[in-house]
């Protein structure tokens, strides 16, 4: 309980810090505005209309910000990636959303790694699993959680049909340790195999592939990327805590439901946002209807436009986001 005051205090000094380093720019640059006025001095006016623009910047990530007041909000995230109907190309669609996250990420300053990763026999990925490191990852990245469509000319088709493909995207908190997750060495089963697919010669050659199962629950995690059988060990175990944590407390509270996303058949009908690249260009998100043509930029990491509407849509209706 101490512990949780003491983050809550943190987390509220870190907000006032910020408003308050706003307050102090703008009036900086008012005060740059009116001498640049009086003295006729247009670098002046210059640098004030920067410090204006950078205000404009932070304010709008900051009341981003002030959206993020889930219960694990404040935590890092992992993202598990699951390739849906449409074949070849929903592998292939899967590792474009691998990427897409891992732009995001980056695009945070957050750290990314990649812990696990099931290729597909001819292109993409089957899944892929990915830990997000940094504050308020969790919060911001929630809003990705379900079955994401993509429309376009099939690179795989010989005839340049248009397809259709599908792929799961589900959210977890990284659990940390101050939240207690009961795992007894006697539930777990650990098996090693061979790690497959991409990953150099030293790990296609070891058994450092390492799959846990938690035989209670029947929940599996798996991990490859590494070549030490004791990193993937690890990072499975990281992955496992989380779902658990996650699988819990869907149990003991309604609202945790939404934690890792809709559960739905990753097919037509289910779909939370559409990427269209044929006949026209189009990302629209299902939920919020926000939408944007800049379909690159979306696909190179550009989300926090789409993770800014449902987060605003979920602030406006709080007995939906319970539910």
């Amino acid at each position: 309980m101490a512990r949780k005051v003491l983050r809550d205090k943190v987390s509220l000094e870190k907000v006032i810090t910020a408003w308050e380093d706003l307050r102090s720019r703008l009036e900086d640059a008012e005060v740059a505005l009116e001498l640049a006025e009086e003295e006729d001095e247009p670098e002046l006016g210059d640098e004030a209309r920067e410090a204006a623009a950078y205000v404009a910047n932070e304010l709008a990530s900051l009341e981003l910000r002030t959206l993020l007041g889930g219960a694990e909000d404040e935590s890092s995230a992992i993202i598990e990636l699951n390739a849906g109907a449409g074949g070849t190309d929903a592998q292939d669609w899967t590792e474009m959303l691998l990427r897409m996250y891992m732009r995001w990420a980056e695009k945070q300053e957050f750290k990314v790694s990649l812990l696990d990763r099931v290729d597909g026999e001819e292109a993409g990925i089957k899944s892929a699993t990915l830990s997000v490191e940094g504050e308020y990852a969790f919060g911001y990245l929630r809003s990705e959680g379900g079955v994401h469509r993509l429309v376009r000319i099939s690179p795989f088709d010989a005839n340049a049909r248009r397809q259709t493909a599908f792929a799961a995207v589900a959210i977890y908190p990284d659990v940390n340790s101050e939240i207690e997750v009961d795992i007894s060495e006697k539930d777990l089963r650990i098996d090693t195999y061979r790690a497959s697919g991409a990953g150099g010669q030293h790990v296609n050659t070891t058994d450092s592939a390492v799959r846990i199962t938690h035989l209670p629950t029947g929940l599996v995690v798996q991990c490859q990327n590494e070549r030490s059988q004791h990193k993937n060990k690890s990072s499975a175990m990281k992955v496992l805590k989380a779902r658990l944590y996650d699988y819990y407390s869907e149990q003991a509270q309604a609202e945790a439901e939404q934690k890792a996303g809709p559960k739905h058949k990753i097919e037509w009908g289910s779909q939370i946002r559409s990427y269209v690249l044929a006949p026209y260009r189009l990302v629209k998100d299902l939920r919020t209807q926000h939408e944007t043509g800049n379909v690159d930029a979306v696909l190179d990491g550009a989300l926090l436009p789409f993770m800014e509407a449902w987060l605003s849509q979920q602030a406006d209706r709080p007995d939906e986001a319970e539910a």
